[in-house]
């Protein structure tokens, strides 16, 4: 029975002009979960969303991003920044060396609203379709010049993301 070691800078990388994901350790790889290293680009805001099968984690590497996982007092479909829970959370901002844990039913969002990009470990269980998910997005934000929003909501209806807010990336907010 072998480990596996990934060195830095190595792994499958997936680049679109809206994320940069690289795949570090997969369910092939027999991982107990798919382990990703995200480049979260200026702007970026992955939208307020739920996964009823799914636990993910994420470890901010660098950069700052805003983050939430908590069910709100009312899911808005205005932006999730404004969201509270019932015991007064927030979203919060956050910086290198947090982490966030969000358990299946979890309503989870996070952007980063800076100028700069972020980078995060990313863990999701079990695999793989968070794999397959990342593959497929890629293809759809690599198709044109815009982004077939219709495509990308029939992706996630195949993998169990039920989207609250609508994902949005660019440049990021003034």
């Amino acid at each position: 029975m072998n480990g596996l070691i990934v060195p830095p800078g190595q792994g499958r990388t997936l680049i679109t002009k809206a994320q940069e994901v690289t795949f570090k350790a997969t369910g092939a790889d027999g991982s107990f979960a798919s382990t990703f290293e995200a480049v979260v680009p200026p702007g970026f805001d992955v939208g307020a969303h739920v996964h009823d099968g799914s636990q993910e984690f994420f470890y901010l590497l660098e950069g700052e991003l805003e983050l939430f996982a908590f069910e709100p007092v009312e899911r808005t479909a205005g932006p999730w920044q404004g969201w509270k829970s019932p015991d007064g959370h927030r979203p919060l901002r956050a910086a290198a060396g947090s982490c966030m844990l969000v358990p299946a039913g979890c309503p989870h969002a996070f952007r980063n609203h800076t100028d700069q990009p972020a980078r995060m470990l990313f863990q999701s269980f079990p695999p793989p379709a968070h794999e397959r998910y990342f593959e497929e997005l890629c293809e759809i934000f690599s198709a044109g010049r815009t982004v077939d929003a219709d495509a990308v909501q029939r992706l996630r209806d195949r993998y169990d993301v039920k989207q609250l807010t609508p994902l949005r990336y660019g440049p990021p907010p003034v």
